[in-house]
């Protein structure tokens, strides 16, 4: 299952065996000469150098990039070092590193090492490093610029009620908005560093006795083993850490609102977060969380169960409409309606293609100007898309090339389509529609209904981390259905998913009652 991240792996651990630590010289020059030579002489390495008094031989160095160091923090640092300089009293490198160190740490994010990849990884993700002259240790303090995108709403999970902040590029921030909605002490963060050449910062979330402690352990197990020179995005790591690597559907979930991350944490999921990408992947995913919104919570659960039937519809709408079309046509012209098949007729007089061509055609425009909406600029791409779908229909249908029936079979399955709330599940579909319409072009209604058992084969062949793609329908779990094809009402929803949650499965502890009325006060005697 693992054959090429276990490869990948062996090969790695091999490489870094035969490599040997380097540690820091204790010449404060040799360090710095070593550290340019590295960088190429970057123009943006800035390097300061001080000393305590001029007659003193005690000297040190500050090092930082430019452009990641925050201008406040290096600020504040020079003010704590100007009363270190008042009270040197020190006559060795040793007391002069650590009196240097405790003068000016405080509570700053500080970081001690010996060994020279440590200097430049720490370098290199906006720490400053302090070297003393004829000291071999160094220490490092986060000066990390803040600067980055503030907190907006997010582009592809709208919703009407619910919370409106979404995911930003630092995963700090990212972070920071997950603990925020789950203030408990079970949460755990395990960090990571990914990608050889880009030294990708990444870290899972999970919620202690409600997480499964395996799941946990295969999913950490999975990301170590990644052995790859970069990791842009948290894309990258669905990718590499997926159960079935060829299966179009998706099996880890991403999302870019905080709530429906911390609601799947509460559920026993784990989350991964990458620095660089407003997107958090979550595992494990289930085949019908990918039908559900995060707003299905924020409404009564009728109004959400009745929308959920409705994306249900529209899921098959999507997959079956231009099949079943192209069958009926094609092949089963006596299954329709006599009147409806006289105009399907008549509409169809002159056109020169089969309804399979035909319907491949049309797919393959509204195709094409759907991926064009999306790469033009925001201000233009709706009208383009729009217009575009408007102008080139009519003008296909008035040319003969395509029936108008046709166009009203693309049109349904366009609007059904955009009703799927995961993007990563719309493609699956839309690739799995085009499979479906050869099959029906090539065997009517036969094909149709092979491809149909084909797929509910390869979905429940599907595992996410380990667990069945179709759960709780296969297998059927009658517990765990309360939020699958409908959403029971919160306090029948007593425990988590038990496929998923670990020791803690309660997820309502108690009974509310609610009075049928407000009771007189009783008067006092």
């Amino acid at each position: 299952m693992f054959k090429f991240t276990k490869k990948k792996h062996k090969d790695s651990n091999k490489y870094s065996s035969d490599e040997s630590i380097e540690l820091i010289d204790s010449d404060l020059h040799k360090n710095i000469n070593r550290i340019k030579q590295e960088l190429g002489d970057s123009s943006d390495l800035i390097v300061n150098f001080y000393k305590v008094s001029e007659a003193d031989k005690l000297q040190h160095a500050i090092l930082y990039i430019e452009e990641l160091a925050d201008k406040a923090s290096l600020n504040s640092l020079s003010l704590e070092y100007a009363e270190f300089i008042k009270s040197p009293e020190i006559n060795t490198p040793d007391k002069y590193y650590y009196k240097l160190k405790n003068s000016i740490t405080g509570f700053r994010n500080t970081q001690e090492d010996t060994k020279l990849d440590s200097l430049f990884e720490y370098l290199l993700s906006g720490y400053s490093i302090f070297l003393v002259d004829g000291c071999k240790s160094f220490f490092a303090i986060n000066t990390y610029s803040p600067e980055g995108r503030a907190i907006d709403e997010p582009t592809t999970q709208t919703v009407i009620r619910g919370p409106k902040d979404g995911f930003t590029e630092k995963m700090s921030t990212n972070i920071a908005l997950v603990r925020k909605r789950i203030q408990n002490k079970s949460l755990r963060l395990y960090k990571l560093t990914l990608g050889k050449v880009s030294k990708t910062k990444a870290a899972v979330m999970y919620i202690d006795k409600i997480a499964k402690d395996e799941i946990v352990s295969e999913i950490i197990k999975r990301i170590s083993r990644i052995s790859t020179d970069s990791i842009l995005s948290s894309a990258n790591i669905e990718e590499l850490i997926k159960d079935d690597r060829y299966s179009v559907f998706p099996t880890i979930i991403n999302y870019e609102k905080p709530d429906s991350v911390a609601a799947a944490l509460l559920e026993g999921r784990i989350a991964v977060f990458v620095d660089g990408t407003p997107f958090v992947i979550v595992a494990p995913a289930l085949f019908f969380e990918f039908i559900q919104a995060s707003e299905d919570y924020y409404n009564h659960y009728l109004i959400s169960s009745m929308i959920r039937i409705i994306r249900y519809t529209s899921f098959f709408l999507t997959f079956l409409v231009p099949a079943v079309y192209i069958a009926l046509v094609t092949f089963h012209q006596e299954m329709i309606p006599t009147v409806l098949l006289i105009n399907i007729a008549a509409q169809r007089e002159g056109i020169p293609f089969p309804a399979l061509v035909e319907a491949f055609l049309m797919e393959i425009t509204f195709e094409i100007l759907r991926e064009a909406g999306i790469r033009m600029p925001r201000a233009i791409g709706p009208a383009i898309s729009i217009v575009g779908a408007l102008v080139l229909g009519q003008a296909a249908v008035e040319a003969g090339i395509v029936s108008a029936a046709m166009v009203i079979v693309v049109a349904i399955t366009a609007i059904a389509s955009f009703t799927i709330p995961n993007y990563s599940m719309a493609n699956a579909i839309r690739i799995s529609r085009f499979a479906l319409m050869l099959l029906a072009g090539s065997f009517g209604f036969y094909g149709v209904f092979m491809g149909l058992i084909v797929l509910t084969l390869h979905l429940c062949k599907l595992k996410s981390i380990g667990i069945p793609y179709l759960t709780p329908l296969a297998p059927f779990n009658k517990t765990d259905n309360k939020d699958t094809l409908l959403r029971f009402p919160l306090w029948k929803m007593t425990s988590r998913p038990t496929s998923i949650s670990g020791s803690d499965k309660p997820r309502v502890r108690g009974t509310t009652t609610v009075s049928q009325g407000f009771k007189e006060k009783p008067e006092k005697e």
